[in-house]
């Protein structure tokens, strides 16, 4: 037995070390395979994102046309651009819709997601009906539909008009429009409670166990586990 053991750790050195350079062709080919897979990507990044990014930024620096070539100004634009009450406006009102927007649209996206997170009939269902915005609220055709449904006389001015609140359709209105575009965003609110749902998943139902267990109501458990355990996907989206 002493024999054995002794012959052991000699028969470990005695076995001749794998080289460094092992595994590295065939870890080469699968770099390339993904280089190759994500080229499609790379070359519309670079050709249709970052290079506009980069020649926008040149040309804000210059006097150009698209006609005559580029003129080296400066600073020039940015003042003329600071000192123009039309991009003063265009600050507050994108300000305004974000201010208003963003907020409506994460609270909607998360309690639809705690309704659908629950075991229930139909849910997908109910999941592909709430996501069904996302996929066709840019088209042409929804602009047409929105359009005719906030215009002068469209049923929400007559359902305004019922309830006694005459504002009028809120396209041909300067001071609602903004708030038809906000309506829109937020009607599309499929994408973030698609993430909420994946991020509900991932609590874990012990938490939820053993505060019910200490008496926590469902607002206490909203506000001490969920909105906490959710709040990476709350940042992202």
């Amino acid at each position: 037995m002493t024999l054995v053991k002794d012959s052991a750790p000699a028969a470990r050195k005695a076995r001749p070390a794998a080289p460094a350079t092992a595994g590295r062709p065939g870890r080469r080919r699968e770099n390339l395979a993904g280089y190759l897979f994500m080229s499609p990507w790379i070359a519309g990044f670079l050709l249709l994102t970052a290079g506009p990014m980069v020649a926008s930024l040149y040309f804000a620096f210059t006097d150009y046309n698209l006609f005559n070539t580029p003129k080296w100004v400066g600073f020039d634009n940015f003042t003329k651009m600071f000192d123009d009450p039309r991009w003063q406006k265009s600050v507050e009102v994108t300000a305004k819709y974000v201010i208003i927007g963003t907020p409506l649209k994460l609270l909607l996206a998360l309690g639809v997601a705690l309704l659908l997170a629950q075991s229930r009939r139909g849910q997908a269902f109910y999941r592909a009906a709430f996501y069904a915005p996302s996929l066709i609220g840019a088209s042409v055709s929804v602009g047409f539909v929105w359009r005719s449904l906030f215009s002068d006389g469209a049923i929400v001015d007559r359902t305004q008009t019922f309830l006694g609140f005459h504002v009028g359709g809120w396209v041909g209105n300067a001071d609602w429009a903004l708030y038809c575009l906000v309506a829109l965003t937020v009607w599309q609110f499929g994408a973030p409670m698609v993430i909420f749902l994946a991020g509900l998943k991932q609590v874990p139902k012990e938490l939820y166990e053993a505060a019910e267990m200490d008496g926590a109501g469902p607002f206490r458990r909203f506000w001490n586990i969920t909105l906490p355990m959710i709040s990476p996907v709350l940042f992202f989206n």
